[in-house]
C-alpha cells in the first residue's frame, strides 16, 4: 500500500544512505531491557509466548493434510508440544501460483511499502520471538532478542533496501530516436517491465533461524516472487511468528496471503526435497550445513540458488600489545551461543616458537593457556556463562564433543575439558563449554572441516607465515566466513589481510573489546562468496539483482 510505502520511507531512506556509507546504524532496539521498554512488554511477549504451547498454532495453509512438529527445548528437553499444518505441497504450489499475477503488477513502492510493514510489525513481537528461539534454538535469552530479532531485521531491511535500489534503476519508459538515413528519424516509445523468477524457496537453520529468513524473505517478496519458508524442524516457531505476519499484512492490503507460506516438517517425515525438487520452485535460499548447501549447489540447478554454510573460521596470532585482551577476544568467540554461529573460530594458529606481546618473547603454551585462562574466567559466573553460551541446539553436538574428547590426546593434546555448566532457573539445560585441543598442522584431516559446536583447536606451525599459509590454504579449500590476525608488524598485517582476500575470505585485525562474532548489518558484507563457505552475500546488489528480470515493449511513437 502506498501509505505504508509513505509511512516507511525515512527509514528505507536512512538504510539506503547507511548502506552506501557503510556506518553504524540500527533500524530496530537491540536489548531487551525493562528500561527501554517498561515492564510490561517482556511479561507480555513471554505470556503469548507461553499460550502458544501445547497447542495448535493458529495457522492455516492450502492443502493441509493434518498435522506436525516435534520441537524440544534445549532448555527444559521437554517437548513444546506446538503442532503446525502439514502440507501437500503440490496443493500448496497450485494456490502460490494464483496469487502471483496480482503481486507483478502491483509495483515497487507497494511490494517494498508492504515489505517495510511486515518488519516493522516482526520488530512489535521480538519478546515473544527471543522466547521461542531460546526454547528451539538455544540462544540465551539476550542472545535471541538482539541476533535473531533486532540484527536478523536490520539484515531483512539491508536487503529490501538493495532490492529497492535495484528496481528503481530499471527506468519505467524511455523515448528513442535515431536517424536511418534516407529513411529519416525513427522514433520509439519503450516500456520495461519487471517480472519475477516465480516461487522463492528459503530453508532455515536451526541455530539462528530469522539471520536468513528475514534477508531471504524482502529480497525474494519485494521483487515479486512469493515465499515459502522451510525452518528447520527444531526451530518452527520463530518462522511461524513471521508468516503469522507476512499473511497478516499481505491481507490487509488485498493481495492474497498465500505469498507467504510455512512447510513446517520432522527429521522423521522430512519434505525439503519436496520443495527443492519442484520444477516450479525457482529460487532457493539455504543456510546450513555446508554438506547439504553443496549438494543444493550441485543439484538444484533448476533454480537460483543462494547459500550461506559455514568454513574453518581461523585466527592468526603474529603477535600483539595485549595478550590478555587479545585472549579474551578469541575466548569468547569460542563461547558465544556454545560456537553455534557461523561466525564462531575454530582453528586458532600459534608459532611454535610463540609470539613477540610488548616486545618480550612469550612461549607457544603460555598463549595457549592464556586463551584456555579467559575461558575458564568468562564461564566462571554460572549467569555470564548463561548469557554467553546458551544452550546446545541438539542432542548431536554431544557425539561430536564425545568422540573428540576419546581421541583429543591421541591427535594432540586436550588442552581444555568440556563439560556442562549449570544454566540458573533450568537445570536440565543442554549444556557444554568449549573443548580446546592442541595440534600440530598435519593433523588436518581433523580441524579442515566444520565441527559444530563448542570445539576448537590450537595449531602448531614452525612460524607466523606457515601459520598464515595454513589458515589461509583452508579458507580457500575448506570455507571461511570470518578469519581474523593478531599482529603489531604492519609488514605482516598486509600480508595477512592480501593473503586472506586472495583466498576469497574476509578477516579483522587487532579486534578487543568486541565480540568479535559480530556481523554489523548495512557495513559488513557477510559471506563473500568466492570460497565454499556461501555463494552468496548478506547484502549486495548480487544477493537481488538476478530475483526479477526485465522485459520491454517498444513501438513507433
Amino acid at each position: 500500500m502506498s501509505t505504508w510505502f509513505n509511512e516507511h520511507l525515512p527509514k528505507l531512506n536512512k538504510a539506503l544512505d547507511a548502506c552506501q556509507r557503510r556506518y553504524s546504524w540500527t533500524a530496530y532496539i537491540e536489548s531487551p531491557s525493562s528500561k527501554i521498554h517498561g515492564n510490561e512488554a517482556p511479561k507480555q511477549g513471554k505470556t503469548r509466548f507461553e499460550a502458544m504451547l501445547h497447542k495448535d498454532y493458529p495457522l492455516q495453509l492450502p492443502g493441509e493434510t493434518g498435522k506436525t512438529g516435534a520441537e524440544i527445548s534445549p532448555y527444559t528437553r521437554e517437548p513444546l508440544g506446538i503442532t503446525y499444518p502439514k502440507v501437500d505441497v503440490e496443493a500448496l504450489y497450485v494456490e502460490i501460483n494464483k496469487a502471483i499475477p496480482a503481486w507483478t503488477n502491483a509495483g515497487v513502492d507497494t511490494r517494498v511499502g508492504i515489505c517495510m510493514e511486515i518488519l516493522e510489525r516482526c520488530s512489535k513481537q521480538l519478546f515473544e520471538n527471543a522466547h521461542a528461539t531460546m526454547h528451539t534454538a538455544g540462544q540465551s535469552y539476550i542472545m535471541a532478542f538482539a541476533g535473531s530479532g533486532a540484527n536478523a531485521l536490520d539484515r531483512g531491511l539491508e536487503a529490501l533496501a538493495y532490492a529497492y535500489k535495484a528496481m528503481k534503476d530499471v527506468p519505467q519508459t524511455a523515448q528513442w530516436t535515431r536517424s536511418f538515413g534516407a529513411a529519416g528519424d525513427a522514433n520509439l516509445h519503450k516500456e520495461y517491465r519487471l517480472k519475477p523468477r516465480g516461487i522463492s524457496v528459503t530453508v532455515c537453520c536451526a541455530t539462528f533461524p530469522l539471520w536468513n529468513g528475514y534477508p531471504a524473505l524482502t529480497a525474494s517478496l519485494a521483487t515479486g516472487n512469493p515465499v515459502v519458508l522451510k525452518p528447520h524442524p527444531s526451530a518452527i516457531l520463530p518462522v511461524a511468528l513471521m508468516v503469522s505476519i507476512c499473511r497478516e499484512v499481505l491481507s490487509e492490503a488485498g493481495f492474497d496471503p498465500n505469498l507467504v507460506t510455512m512447510v513446517a516438517d520432522t527429521r522423521e517425515e522430512p519434505a525439503t526435497m519436496a520443495l527443492l525438487r519442484h520444477p516450479d520452485t525457482a529460487i532457493i535460499d539455504f543456510t546450513g550445513s555446508p554438506t547439504f548447501g553443496n549438494w543444493i549447489e550441485k543439484n538444484c540447478q533448476n533454480a537460483l540458488v543462494y547459500t550461506e554454510t559455514a568454513g574453518c573460521n581461523s585466527v592468526v596470532i603474529e603477535s600483539t600489545n595485549d595478550l590478555a585482551k587479545m585472549a579474551t577476544a578469541i575466548a569468547q568467540s569460542l563461547c558465544q551461543a556454545s560456537a553455534q554461529m557461523c561466525t564462531s573460530v575454530q582453528n586458532i594458529h600459534i608459532p611454535a616458537k610463540g609470539i613477540i606481546v610488548n616486545g618480550q618473547s612469550v612461549s607457544f603454551d603460555d598463549v595457549a593457556q592464556a586463551i584456555v585462562n579467559e575461558v575458564d574466567t568468562l564461564l566462571a559466573d554460572p549467569k555470564q556463562a548463561a548469557f554467553l553460551c546458551g544452550t546446545l541446539v541438539t542432542e548431536d553436538i554431544y557425539n561430536t564433543i564425545k568422540r573428540f574428547t576419546q581421541i583429543g590426546d591421541d591427535i594432540g593434546r586436550i588442552l581444555r575439558q568440556s563439560k556442562p555448566y549449570e544454566n540458573p532457573g533450568y537445570p536440565n539445560a543442554r549444556t557444554a563449554t568449549p573443548l580446546i585441543i592442541v595440534v600440530t598442522e598435519n593433523e588436518k584431516e581433523y580441524y579442515r572441516e566444520e565441527l559444530f559446536g563448542p570445539l576448537s583447536f590450537i595449531i602448531k606451525s614452525a612460524n607466523a607465515d606457515l601459520c598464515l599459509v595454513q589458515a589461509t590454504t583452508n579458507a580457500r579449500e575448506c570455507g571461511a566466513i570470518t578469519s581474523h590476525v593478531y599482529s603489531t608488524d604492519e609488514a605482516f598485517l598486509e600480508k595477512a589481510q592480501d593473503a586472506y582476500n586472495d583466498a576469497g575470505a574476509s578477516v579483522a585485525c587487532n579486534l578487543m573489546g568486541m565480540p568479535i562474532n559480530f556481523a554489523a548489518a548495512y557495513s559488513d558484507y557477510h559471506v563473500t562468496g568466492m570460497n565454499p563457505a556461501g555463494n552468496a552475500c548478506l547484502t549486495d546488489l548480487a544477493f537481488v539483482t538476478n530475483r526479477f528480470r526485465i522485459v520491454q515493449r517498444k513501438r513507433m511513437a
